[in-house]
């Protein structure tokens, strides 16, 4: 019984630091998108109209993942001093950066619409990013229909299309009715583009597992790791064009947003 005891235990702590490592990342990321929201709306209501800055925090938290991937390089170094830097393979890593372009673009439309749209609104947009990777994942990952997601998809088309058809009573004080269907339909536009990201993700775990890769949380991690770099420096460009660097107001709350908005 004892040895039974002792040679089940390790699966069973196997299972439960995966659930706490879930739990974690489930909370942090509800975390970040409320927090960032909200913030950012808070943002545009003070004056604020940068655009580019505020698509730029929401992946500018991508350092904090060097520590992750430096401790599993130092933890194969230290059982193998001929161990390569990353596991990802470099076609893995090329898609990555794609990905990241994307995720920059997405970033992009996401905090222009918010500038024009409440965040009642702007949060039931980007839920509809549901229908849009169902659809997607049927294309590129050949995921199948289910019941419950069919049923989501048909609830949040219903209250997208609710949403633009009370557009008189939803606009904030300020905005004209056309800055209000600017932003209903970039913000609409992102969760289509993140609805593509997602099941071009899973594509890329795919072809690192055919390649002979371990799909393992270190890998996983520098896949993020190289989409948010990428991110960041599509908007820092982004920056650059429109000056943004030259904003040196209200500093903290940008570093606080930027906290928030990791690692979502």
């Amino acid at each position: 019984m004892d040895v039974e005891a002792r040679n089940d235990s390790p699966p069973a702590r196997s299972k439960a630091m995966h659930l706490l490592m879930v739990a974690l990342n489930c909370a942090m990321l509800g975390l970040g998108i409320t927090g960032g929201q909200l913030l950012s709306r808070l943002y545009y209501n003070e004056g604020g109209h940068r655009q580019w800055l505020a698509a730029w925090l929401q992946t500018g938290g991508w350092p904090l993942l060097l520590v992750p991937v430096a401790a599993s390089y130092a933890g194969r170094r230290a059982r193998d001093p001929g161990a390569a830097v990353l596991l990802a393979p470099p076609r893995v890593l090329l898609g990555a950066a794609g990905i990241g372009l994307l995720i920059g673009a997405d970033n992009f439309l996401y905090a222009y619409g918010l500038e024009f749209v409440p965040v009642s609104t702007s949060a039931i947009l980007i839920s509809t990013q549901l229908v849009f990777t169902v659809f997607f994942a049927f294309l590129i990952v050949r995921q199948r229909f289910t019941a419950p997601t069919v049923n989501a998809v048909a609830l949040l088309t219903t209250g997208a299309v609710m949403l633009g058809l009370h557009v008189s009573s939803d606009r904030g004080p300020g905005v004209t009715r056309g800055q209000y269907w600017l932003g209903f339909v970039l913000t609409l536009g992102a969760a289509v583009l993140y609805g593509l990201i997602m099941p071009l993700v899973e594509l890329a775990y795919k072809h690192a597992a055919k390649g002979g890769s371990a799909l393992t949380y270190a890998l996983v991690v520098e896949m993020q790791l190289v989409m948010g770099f990428v991110a960041t420096a599509f908007c820092t460009v982004g920056m650059i064009v429109n000056k943004d660097f030259q904003v040196r107001a209200t500093c903290v709350a940008y570093l606080l947003l930027l906290l928030l908005h990791w690692p979502a």
